[in-house]
């Protein structure tokens, strides 16, 4: 999430020469020292046409939507909403924006997600149950048990920046707010036993923190600024040392790399597209290596590019790109345009294209002014009828996205025919009024779901009401 509301919460370490030297100096706050790669053309290209996904077919033992798909009118969920899922557990009463799955070498399993939406506003919930990143003992899917709670800096204030590599068991934040923060980096040691993080490495290792990506590889972590033009590169060949190898002046919302290192796909928060960008260089740890941009492409009806994460299908690569909020958040547009989610194209990687929309009903523009100042929480700047987060059961050979559509819940899309995707099964939570929600018991879904795919399993968080554990029906899974 982004929102340009100043560079509020920043410690007084920001005025201080981080431990790696000049390149690290948060003095400059972002725009500095490093490279500024050359910009290529945005563009744009034909779009396929612009209207909802197909909505679920709900089969029995659902509580399904009362009225166009997306919506969630006062009084509907009083009790919850749901379609093609069943609830397996919940566990908590806070969440944040991302949830990971880690199953480590002895074979434990683990949920892993951030609680604090806005740092140090959570910590208003003196249960303390908004503070720091949450480790859950999943051994058991219908009794989650916490193990742990990781309460560093970094962990404290994640913002949209908590990552775990699954090759090397490593999991890896940035401290970030609305805008930006000085990047204090934490790394932890998942591999033995998710259940109980061993700190590695903690300390001013980035330039500026807001969102991440890691390279499939484990050695890489990139830390980006968003509200500025600052992403650090961190080497982490050693996880107890880590080392700047690049800083790059480019403003990138979330940031994810392709399975060899070699690309990275950004998301432009403000003028609004996604960026290709060669990091080779950055990956074969070539002394003062350049990124190189490869094409930027726009779309219609955006609002702000949160992230966008390549994937593959029949060896064919794509990327699944999912915009959040709407056009007049940062007052940039109007508050109809829902940018919500896309599937793009990438075989010509310097001609990229738009194939596919995942959007709602209540998305639409017209749906989205009838309902946007009536139901409880689509008013709402921090809440709305938009996406925010969405995830891929696999990198390779996708077939399921699920969605954090904010007030419409949980949302999760059959994507085996990447042309032609369509709503599959969602959750909406039962209504909880909360200090977050404004007390109007509206969801506040924005988290990133994991999934046990094996077990059509979806995990993923809302902001007033916690961890959870949601199965999708059989009959609707890709098979």
């Amino acid at each position: 999430m982004v929102v340009l509301v100043g560079l509020a919460l920043l410690p007084a370490a920001a005025a201080a020469q981080g431990p790696l030297g000049p390149l690290n100096d948060l003095a400059a706050l972002g725009e500095g020292s490093g490279q500024t790669p050359d910009a290529v053309p945005t563009m744009t290209r034909a779009e396929p046409p612009f209207k909802a996904t197909p909505r679920a077919k709900c089969g029995p033992g659902s509580k399904p939507e009362p009225d166009i798909q997306g919506r969630v009118p006062a009084g509907s969920d009083v009790n919850g909403l749901w379609c093609n899922v069943t609830l397996i557990s919940h566990q908590g009463s806070s969440g944040g924006f991302k949830v990971w799955r880690y199953v480590d070498t002895a074979g434990h399993e683990c949920a892993i997600y951030d609680t604090a939406l806005v740092y140090p506003l959570n910590a208003f919930k003196f249960d303390g149950s908004s503070q720091g990143v949450v480790v859950l003992d999943m051994s058991n899917p219908r009794k989650p048990v916490q193990t742990a709670v990781l309460t560093d800096v970094a962990s404290l204030t994640p913002h949209e920046s908590l990552d775990v590599n699954q090759k090397r068991g490593l999991l890896a934040e940035v401290s970030g707010n609305l805008t930006t923060e000085p990047g204090y980096v934490s790394i932890y040691d998942l591999h033995k036993d998710c259940r109980h993080p061993v700190m590695d490495a903690g300390g001013l290792y980035a330039r500026l923190g807001h969102e991440s990506g890691f390279t499939n590889d484990g050695k890489t972590f990139y830390a980006s600024g968003t509200g500025y033009s600052s992403i650090t590169a961190l080497d982490l060949t050693d996880p107890k040392a880590p080392k700047v190898v690049w800083q790059g002046n480019v403003r990138s919302h979330g940031l994810s790399l392709s399975p060899d290192g070699n690309r990275a796909y950004l998301t432009e928060p403000l003028d609004h597209y996604m960026t290709i960008l060669d990091t080779s260089e950055i990956q074969a740890r070539k002394a003062n290596p350049q990124a190189k941009e490869i094409a930027r492409l726009a779309w219609s009806h955006g609002s702000l590019p949160q992230n966008a994460m390549p994937f593959t299908q029949k060896g064919k690569p794509y990327v699944l790109e999912f915009d959040e909020f709407n056009g007049a958040t940062l007052a940039l547009g109007s508050p109809d345009d829902i940018g919500a989610a896309r599937i793009i194209d990438i075989s010509n990687e310097r001609e990229p294209k738009v194939i596919a929309n995942l959007r709602l009903q209540v998305n639409m523009p017209a749906d989205h002014a009838k309902y946007s100042n009536d139901d409880p929480g689509s008013f709402s700047p921090g809440q709305g009828y938009a996406a925010h987060y969405c995830n891929l059961d696999s990198r390779v050979n996708a077939k399921v996205v699920a969605c954090s559509f904010i007030v419409s819940g949980l949302r999760v899309f059959d994507i085996s025919n990447v042309r032609k995707p369509k709503e599959i099964a969602y959750y909406v939570a039962p209504a909880k009024a909360a200090a977050e929600n404004g007390g109007d018991g509206s969801n506040y879904a924005m988290s990133k779901p994991a999934f046990a795919p094996k077990r059509r399993e979806v995990w993923y968080t809302d902001t007033t009401s916690g961890f959870y554990a949601l199965r999708v029906a059989k009959s609707v899974w890709p098979k």
